[in-house]
């Protein structure tokens, strides 16, 4: 349908209006633009995070496999297309490129991820504050913690903290991450995520919600006091409302009717080491456990044993070279004493070693210095490394490599009952393996010229063609990215999916990546984190998978160690099973997977008998298994999860709601597009697509060829809300200055009933529209309408909306005069009513927040007053002592312990005194400052007057 320039004014509006904090609309513009399905939940967390605007952020605590990172990445949307570009994102190391990528792919959100080498790059390029960037800074804990004081110099429009729960021991003053990171962003807006916000103890809580609002509790002594036992129902209640202000959780049961979630199938097999494979094991296992080693340094040693123990239980191939880089550095010691070398040659296969680097930390320099004994011994080290490599390289066949067939024969039996298509991916840490998997696979006729690699570097010349191939295949689509390393990375991907039946990957593939295509996923490797192997599942069984996935896992039957491992990741934390995998107890349990890792690693380490190493997994296991208790499962369930009719009903309204305004938003801005664009592109009927033949703008770079507006576009550039393309056009129709018209609507036109006109037709009059912008706690911007028909009467605002949007067949501008005293006088009263409404809800806001300053003034004086309870019951004791003791000295010892108590009593009482107007001054500080945010401020904006006329 074609459009007046007066429409397209009014349409641009519509689409940057800023919309109150709890209104749906407010994230419609954001959800036009991802490319995420809808989801009703997820929209009415990000409501609730942004529901009051003197919220200080939230805690999004939704269980497992709901998409609490979604959640964040609709509020990180809003606040970058309302232009607040200071966001950052704390997350666990291993989350930073999944976190990169998945804002890239699902928000067109850029971003950049600091660590210790990009800082100190952007330092010696002159930026003194590498944190202050125009992209979503993305850093992991001990990062944010170890930089904090460049941390706290920003004021963060909004922090995201992933996996929230590490930090829920804040409330203890020796957790010095957790208060460093709190203290750093004390003075920003936040959003926590964790499926688990409550795991062992009340006091977690309290220590999360701290992060967000001190205000919410007084001190941890009266949170203790008032809620650690929750005894009778007015302590509930009360807990329950504080949190319901500040923490959302929603229930998998309460969206299954919006969400098909699928199972993963386990599939366990068994293997049995050759005589050489196991006898290379031994030897290398026995050497790695003496308590003095030449070959490892001992700033290294744990990093290297751990990256050691993996390679050789992922194949002779992994082990052989490595063992041979050993006993070269050593053969190097004995030319250059006194030398100290970088081990980056010997650890580089290890393809997870930037993850456990960076939190194993050991990385001292130091200088060696020999005597003889020990030159000699270093000339025994040698023969056995090479003795070790030479065993190594003999050994062709791997048991394990050649068990590799029938996995991938049984798991594509599996897949296949499914309906699956034919798609295995492969799992190793070792890139020496990775190939060794590919020589033996392509061997086979099946798999010949069907497997793909992908690895940190994918820099072979087999993925340098792949990548070539796709460049063309998508040339002149937004699917590349210019990014040469994120292109290499999709190209892979997008290999796999339409060319390759399998993908053998290193850890690289386990971060960032969507390959919910593929429904066989084999662990070759398995890691001992279990974190990681969550997100190697995750890349193939999350939101969008349409089958069950099987997941095979291979286990040594001859090592016990192997054994007890596979045990406990598959029955104690569920990994491979089940719908949703490791519960939320079990991953939120685990403070850091590399810690985990380093406590089996131990186990290998110092176990050399069957006996100690069952016995130490014994321990291991009971120790998670008292972690892991479900003491706090009640508590957590009726403080924290709602569920009931009513949610679910208001979930089908929010989506209902949603979706109209995607699509009017939608039909604007194509109407928008085709008008704006006239002469510049050409336009396919019957579909949002169009080939852009030039640049109508000559302040920016805009590439002409096709455009698409819709989900998941590949042969075209995606065309949306947040395309600098549309951006100009809507800015173009914003400033454009109108003439007074005469516009003929024509009814019958519509391609939609309008019913609310059908009145109407037939009739006249005239329309005045305006845009007010109010600033108080938030910026809003409303459209108002002057209507009124030539008998007089007035139109509401859905009829002038509706009015709008009809065709147009006659246009005559340069008419004068059209706006009258009436049309102003109703524009008038509109904004009086609009001003009211939000005077009525910001009063909501304040008298929320000042009851929330209330209890927490309470709460401090709660806290001072046990203190002085507790004094006058040990005064009370020592005169009841002091009563009963016998002698004389005894009494008078007594007494004078009593007087000291008395003279600490009365300071506290003096204390007390002068913190009751401490706190008070505190109180008025915030409501001084809460006052100020509510002073407002508006401007009226005229935009244009028509006279109108139904056909």
């Amino acid at each position: 349908m074609s459009i007046t320039p007066y429409q397209a004014k009014y349409y641009a509006y519509e689409l940057t209006k800023r919309c109150p904090s709890n209104s749906v609309e407010k994230l419609s513009a954001t959800l036009v633009d991802a490319q995420v399905d809808l989801n009703p939940h997820q929209i009415e967390a990000a409501l609730f995070a942004f529901k009051s605007p003197l919220s200080k952020g939230a805690i999004l605590a939704d269980e497992v496999g709901l998409g609490k990172t979604i959640e964040a990445g609709i509020l990180l949307s809003q606040q970058w297309a309302e232009r607040k570009r200071k966001l950052l994102i704390i997350c666990p190391s291993s989350l930073r490129k999944q976190w990169s990528q998945e804002l890239m792919d699902k928000f067109f959100l850029p971003s950049i991820i600091l660590e210790s080498k990009s800082f100190n790059q952007f330092q010696k390029a002159g930026k003194k504050n590498p944190f202050d960037q125009n992209k979503i800074v993305i850093c992991s804990y001990h990062f944010a913690s170890n930089k904090a004081e460049f941390v706290q110099l920003t004021r963060w429009d909004l922090a995201v903290i992933d996996e929230a729960h590490k930090l829920r021991n804040v409330y203890r003053p020796s957790n010095k991450i957790a208060n460093t990171i709190k203290s750093a962003l004390a003075q920003s807006r936040k959003v926590l995520l964790t499926a688990t916000p409550l795991q062992n103890s009340l006091s977690e809580l309290y220590g999360l919600v701290s992060i967000i609002d001190d205000h919410t509790f007084g001190d941890y002594k009266s949170f203790k006091s008032q809620f650690s036992r929750l005894n009778n129902d007015d302590e509930f209640v009360d807990l329950k409302e504080r949190l319901s202000t500040i923490c959302k959780r929603n229930l998998r049961r309460q969206v299954q009717e919006y969400i098909n979630y699928t199972s993963r199938i386990p599939l366990t097999i068994n293997f049995t080491p050759n005589k050489d494979e196991q006898a290379l094991y031994d030897m290398v296992s026995d050497y790695l456990q003496r308590p003095n080693l030449y070959a490892l340094p001992n700033s290294q040693r744990h990093l290297i044993t751990l990256i050691l123990r993996k390679l050789l239980a992922s194949s002779s191939y992994a082990i052989a070279r490595t063992l041979g880089r050993l006993a070269d550095k050593l053969q190097h010691k004995l030319k250059s004493l006194n030398v100290t070398e970088s081990y980056n040659d010997v650890i580089e296969d290890y393809d997870p070693i930037g993850e456990i680097e960076e939190e194993i930390d050991e990385m001292n320099t130091e200088t060696e210095v020999f005597t003889q004994a020990d030159i000699a011994a270093i000339e025994r080290e040698i023969e056995e490394l090479t003795a070790f490599r030479d065993l190594a390289e003999s050994i062709v066949h791997n048991a394990k490599g050649e068990k590799l067939k029938t996995a991938l024969q049984e798991g594509f039996s599996k897949a296949q009952e499914f309906g699956a298509d034919k798609k295995a991916l492969i799992f190793t840490e070792s890139q020496r393996t990775q190939q060794y998997l590919k020589t033996m696979l392509d061997k086979m006729p099946e798999y010949k010229g069907k497997i793909v690699l992908f690895n940190g570097q994918n820099n072979s010349e087999e993925a340098n063609s792949i990548y070539k191939h796709w460049l063309s295949k998508y040339e002149g689509t937004d699917v590349i990215s210019g990014a040469k390393s994120a292109d290499i990375r999709a190209a892979l991907v997008d290999y796999f999916k339409n060319e390759a039946t399998i993908m053998i990957a290193t850890e690289a593939a386990a971060e960032g990546i969507n390959l919910q295509f593929c429904s066989l996923l084999i662990n070759y490797d398995l890691p001992w984190n279990p974190q990681r192997i969550e997100q190697r599942i995750g890349r193939c069984h999350r939101y969008g998978q349409k089958f069950d996935v099987v997941v095979v896992n291979f286990v040594n039957t001859n090592n016990a160690a192997d054994q007890r491992v596979f045990e406990l990741l598959n029955e104690k934390f569920n990994l491979f099973s089940g719908v949703f995998g490791a519960s939320d107890e079990v991953l939120g349990t685990i403070e850091s997977g590399v810690d985990f890792e380093k406590r089996i690693a131990e186990i290998y380490q110092n176990c050399r008998t069957k006996e100690e190493i069952q016995r130490s997994f014994d321990d291991l296991q009971q120790e998670m298994e008292e972690q892991i208790s479900s003491k706090m499962q009640t508590t957590r369930q009726k403080l924290l999860d709602h569920f009931d009719e009513e949610v679910v009903e208001k979930l089908k309204v929010t989506l209902a709601e949603s979706e109209a305004y995607l699509n009017k938003y939608e039909q604007w801005l194509w109407s928008l597009t085709q008008l704006g664009l006239q002469g510049h592109a050409e336009f396919e009927n019957g579909s949002f697509s169009f080939r852009l033949k030039k640049n109508p703008f000559d302040s920016i770079s805009i590439p002409t060829g096709k455009y698409r507006f819709a989900k998941n576009v590949a042969d075209a550039h995606y065309y949306r809300l947040g395309h600098p393309l549309a951006q100009q056009l809507i800015e173009q129709f914003k400033n454009s200055e109108l003439n007074e018209a005469d516009l003929t609507f024509d009814y019958s036109g519509s391609p939609t009933n309008v019913s609310i006109l059908k009145p109407l037709i037939k009739k006249s009059g005239k329309l005045a529209a305006y845009c007010l912008t109010v600033s108080a706690l938030d910026t809003e911007d409303y459209l108002l309408f002057a209507t009124v028909t030539d008998e007089g009467k007035e139109l509401d605002h859905e009829q002038s909306q509706r009015l709008l949007t009809l065709p147009v067949i006659n246009n005559h501008n340069g008419l004068s005069g059209i706006e009258t005293q009436e049309l102003k006088s109703i524009i008038t009263q509109k904004k009086k009513k609009v001003l009211a409404g939000i005077n009525e809800r910001n009063t909501t806001f304040f008298e929320e927040e000042l009851e929330k300053l209330d209890k927490w003034a309470e709460d401090k004086r709660n806290s001072l007053k046990l203190t002085l309870k507790e004094l006058d019951e040990e005064i009370k004791e020592l005169k009841k002592n002091a009563r009963t003791a016998r002698s004389l000295p005894d009494k008078l010892a007594l007494r004078k312990k009593v007087k000291a108590k008395e003279v600490k009593r009365d300071e506290a009482w003096r204390e007390y005194d002068l913190a009751g107007r401490e706190i008070e001054k505190q109180k008025d500080e915030l409501i001084d400052r809460i006052e100020q945010q509510l002073e407002q401020k508006t401007e009226l904006k005229k935009l244009f007057t028509i006279k109108w006329t139904i056909k």
